[in-house]
């Protein structure tokens, strides 16, 4: 089966550079759809993604790009999200402050993939992938990957930290370990003194001032990406057919509690979709489809 979603075309025209990444997002989104369809019908289900596209306005009315939103239900992947968008408008001034080289200037161009996959089985890790491509007065590549067990093992994380190191190493070796300590600084509760997860890599600013500043940064983006589709479906196979308890269910909704505050109150992406007038469903995709409180 192969899994071809929607393109959304953004109403105003794009740069090389920003096609370019616009179009990896896409290819990207395509094959992670197509390999947890893949995983799905393994398992003896027919669950596929619904791709719903959506529009933005600027507050003045004229448009703003837009985006799909991918979601699937299924016997594996209770909730999995996959949201790819490219936008462009203006900050508040008040916004503006706070995002890297909008001060002087508040116009802003961002295109990005979005990934959150809640699962079934609490002894299958939930995940998070986001890469992304930002254009203010700076260029500049962000995102990364982060592993969410309720129920962790060793071996899982150590595969998922080494192929996300594999994959930093062809970059610059000596950029793993600052973002892994980025993720694990970032990925934190700090009202609940603890972890979201086992961690993973985070950037951001991989700023680009020449053509061949683009290309490496680029190239790391799409290596981090091909990083993931890589591990996290081997990780899945490995543990989806594993039998539960209820108190090891439980366990799962009570984690994914602490996962929805820190989206719900910590996480940038959250805040960025939601002061920049994104598509409110598509942002809040990485909620859980049901959690429990203590």
């Amino acid at each position: 089966m192969t899994v071809k979603a929607p393109v959304r075309e953004n109403d105003n025209p794009l740069d090389d550079q920003q096609r370019k990444a616009q179009n990896w997002f896409a290819e990207l989104r395509d094959k992670i759809c197509n390999a947890f369809e893949e995983i799905e019908a393994e398992a003896g289900s027919d669950a596929r993604f619904e791709f719903i596209n959506w529009d933005r306005k600027n507050p003045d009315g004229s448009p703003g790009g837009g985006g799909v939103r991918g979601v699937i239900n299924g016997k594996i992947f209770e909730k999995a999200g996959v949201n790819i968008s490219t936008v462009d408008g203006t900050f508040s001034e008040e916004f503006a402050k706070s995002i890297h080289g909008a001060a002087e200037n508040p116009h802003f161009f961002a295109t990005g993939i979005s990934l959150v996959a809640h699962m079934a089985n609490p002894h299958v890790p939930a995940v998070h992938m986001n890469t992304r491509f930002l254009c203010t007065t700076k260029k500049w590549f962000g995102g990364g990957a982060d592993l969410n067990p309720p129920i962790p093992y060793e071996e899982d994380t150590a595969d998922f930290h080494a192929r996300l190191k594999a994959a930093c190493d062809s970059h610059d070796p000596d950029c793993h370990a600052k973002f892994k300590k980025w993720a694990d600084d970032y990925f934190y509760i700090p009202h609940r003194k603890m972890h979201r997860g086992v961690g993973g890599i985070f950037y951001d600013h991989l700023e680009l001032e020449n053509d061949a500043e683009f290309d490496r940064n680029f190239a790391f983006t799409q290596e981090v990406g091909k990083a993931f589709l890589d591990i996290f479906p081997k990780l899945v196979r490995r543990r989806m057919g594993l039998p539960w308890t209820s108190a090891e269910k439980e366990e799962q909704l009570v984690w994914r509690g602490r996962y929805a505050e820190f989206n719900l109150v910590y996480d940038r992406g959250t805040t960025f979709g939601l002061k920049t007038g994104g598509n409110v469903d598509a942002i809040l995709m990485s909620l859980p489809p049901e959690a429990k409180w203590e």
